[in-house]
């Protein structure tokens, strides 16, 4: 009989419904606790941010596959020796068509890190935690303004997205201002919650969700006021006639 009850016990303590509800990931992960999973990704970086004293950003959004000249020189080069080897495969000479663009387009990364240096420095004549360069934490434009901080010795914050493929955060980040989030939206609003400038370089779907979000809220007025930069004129033009959308009535001058 007591051995009985030992093992019931046992199995007692080793039970799913015995874990303490804070410590049972396989219980936060439930559909039913989105609420409460919203939260937390709500929560801890704004409360790890005002711990870290950071009152106020200066926002930077742009895209993942610009790189710097040699690496992007390097992965066309790459691209050029396969299709020297078939010169007819279609995908090759699309790949290879892209990635001259992409080379075309070093010039934004160096201008981003250029960007991170000249904020950064500005924000050490300011009070402390005032405009630290903030952006999603991942390559590309998000590395290279983070880079300009770094290189500087100045403090910048990376919001991380979890993605099927795995985003790595880029290592010029502080460490302690390196977030990761599961929820695209709660990562927008911590964008935006501090910010005091955003600066838009060219970039893809998600540099155009994150502009959009940020342009519908100034509009509406549900933000504060800031400037919004979009950099690279001829790109942006191409991308989104804002001038046509304005003559049609449909957003304001």
């Amino acid at each position: 009989m007591k051995e009985e009850m030992h093992e019931n016990v046992d199995a007692i303590l080793k039970s799913h419904s015995y874990r303490l509800a804070a410590e049972d990931l396989d219980f936060l992960l439930r559909t039913e606790l989105r609420p409460v999973r919203l939260q937390l990704e709500l929560l801890k970086p704004e409360m790890l941010l005002e711990e870290a004293g950071v009152k106020s950003t200066v926002v930077v959004f742009g895209g993942t596959q610009i790189a710097p000249l040699e690496e992007s020189r390097r992965a066309l080069d790459q691209i050029k020796a396969k299709l020297e080897r078939s010169p007819a495969d279609a995908r090759l000479q699309r790949e290879a068509s892209r990635a001259e663009r992409v080379v075309e387009k070093a010039n934004f990364y160096e201008a981003a890190r250029e960007f991170g240096k000249i904020v950064s420095n500005y924000q050490k004549k300011q009070e402390p935690g005032e405009f630290v360069v903030t952006t999603g934490g991942g390559p590309g434009i998000m590395e290279a303004a983070n880079r300009g901080a770094y290189e500087v010795g100045a403090k910048s914050i990376g919001l991380n997205i979890t993605l099927p493929h795995e985003q790595t955060p880029n290592p010029f980040i502080t460490p302690s201002l390196c977030f990761q989030f599961h929820y695209f939206a709660l990562r927008k609003m911590h964008f935006l919650l501090r910010a005091k400038a955003l600066v838009v370089f060219p970039g893809g779907f998600g540099t155009l969700d994150e502009l959009f979000d940020a342009l519908t809220l100034r509009q509406t007025k549900r933000m504060q006021e800031i400037p919004i930069i979009l950099y690279g004129r001829e790109y942006w033009k191409s991308v989104v006639n804002f001038q046509f959308l304005a003559d049609e009535g449909v957003i304001a001058d």
